[in-house]
């Protein structure tokens, strides 16, 4: 049967054949127009360029910087903990990949107090904020870092 493969009706068109005849319509000039650097063999203006004026990325001013030492936290709120968790649970980074909360490890995981939890967890992980820390010990359970 793949002898018998055709492409749609349509997919296949001719070439464009420029400068061949004005009864063509692309005669002439070739459908580029009178004059200029886009009319010419080899003229293209790069992305930014403004005709020799000093372009705006270059007029603007540098501010800020990068810096390499942030750390990058998976962040995770506590009341999405509920669903997937059963009460004396461990949560901890492994769980939480195979539960489907991270799919990809950065720097660590902190824990948000968004939410409520209704039952007690062993919470370990690299960070923790303050509401966090009390909502799970009001829980009745327990926080790790690690």
């Amino acid at each position: 049967m793949l002898d018998r493969l055709k492409a749609p009706e349509g997919a296949i068109r001719d070439k464009k054949r420029v400068g061949r005849g004005e009864g063509s319509g692309l005669g002439k000039t070739s459908g580029r127009g009178h004059k200029g650097q886009r009319s010419r063999s080899g003229g293209k203006v790069k992305r930014g360029f403004e005709g020799g004026q000093m372009p705006l990325q270059r007029r603007l001013p540098k501010r800020g910087f990068t810096n390499i030492f942030r750390l990058h936290y998976n962040i995770i709120n506590l009341g999405s903990l509920c669903a997937k968790f059963n009460s004396g649970d461990t949560v901890d980074v492994q769980a939480l990949i195979d539960r489907g909360f991270v799919n990809k490890v950065m720097d660590g995981v902190k824990f948000l107090g968004g939410g409520d939890l209704k039952h007690p967890l062993t919470v370990k992980a690299n960070k923790f904020s303050k509401t966090a820390i009390r909502k799970i010990v009001e829980a009745g359970g327990k926080v790790e870092v690690v």
